[in-house]
């Protein structure tokens, strides 16, 4: 496959405004990264915004399996809103911190839980793509190839992300890496070349945020000590 068929192809059924809405929720995307490394509570509205624009893009392609994993997205980041206007004393920067062992046991039954829920999900992805009909429809899992599975794993690894970011924990770079990572190769397989190139962006912003949250917090603890 060229950089042409991979690039540019996919988009030539695009209309304009399609297109537009695209680039403008990638760009919201990589604002909202942006400002999860600064951590400035920005990152949560400019997420948001990510999130139901392509809530509206999925719904009019009738991907409406994957329009209902981006309100999960969305349901998330203004629980982590919030959190994080909860905890800093401005109501825009917070503090950050390594997450307790109670914590990362939550993390785990969190992780289990979205893989089984979004397994669901895909198990009635024929019938909620159908527009909510059974007529000729049979549900399971069979429509689902190695992509799918991979996208069932990094969901669950972005809930995570989200939820030890509403936390404030530095922790929640290391599940955006993984899962930003396995996204590139899945979006090329998905012939979505210009979303891989976003997600190689968002792998590159998480390493400089977890680098700049650690210092952040090395640098607090100089001080108080």
């Amino acid at each position: 496959m060229n950089l042409y068929d991979l690039f540019v192809k996919p988009y030539e059924s695009y209309t304009t405004s399609q297109i537009l809405l695209e680039a403008s929720g990638t760009f919201f995307g990589i604002l909202s990264v942006y400002f999860s490394i600064k951590k400035n509570i920005w990152v949560y509205p400019t997420g948001i915004i990510s999130t139901l624009i392509y809530v509206y893009i999925l719904f009019n392609f009738g991907l409406l399996g994957d329009c209902m994993i981006n309100v999960y997205y969305t349901a998330m980041s203004i629980y982590g809103w919030i959190l994080w206007y909860r905890n800093s004393n401005d109501h825009v920067h917070v503090e950050v911190s390594w997450a307790t062992k109670k914590e990362w046991f939550f993390a785990i039954f969190l992780f289990i839980v979205s893989l089984l829920l979004v397994t669901v999900i895909y198990y009635y992805k024929p019938f909620i793509d159908n527009h909510f009909s059974m007529e000729g429809t049979t549900l399971g899992l069979y429509h689902l190839d190695w992509a799918n599975w991979l996208d069932v794993f990094t969901t669950s690894l972005f809930l995570v992300g989200m939820w030890f970011m509403a936390k404030q924990r530095i922790e929640n770079w290391i599940f955006w890496i993984i899962g930003d990572f396995i996204c590139m190769p899945m979006m090329i397989f998905k012939e979505l070349g210009i979303t891989s190139v976003q997600y190689l962006v968002f792998t590159i912003m998480a390493i400089i945020g977890f680098v700049n949250w650690k210092k952040s917090l090395k640098e607090k603890s100089t001080i108080k000590s």
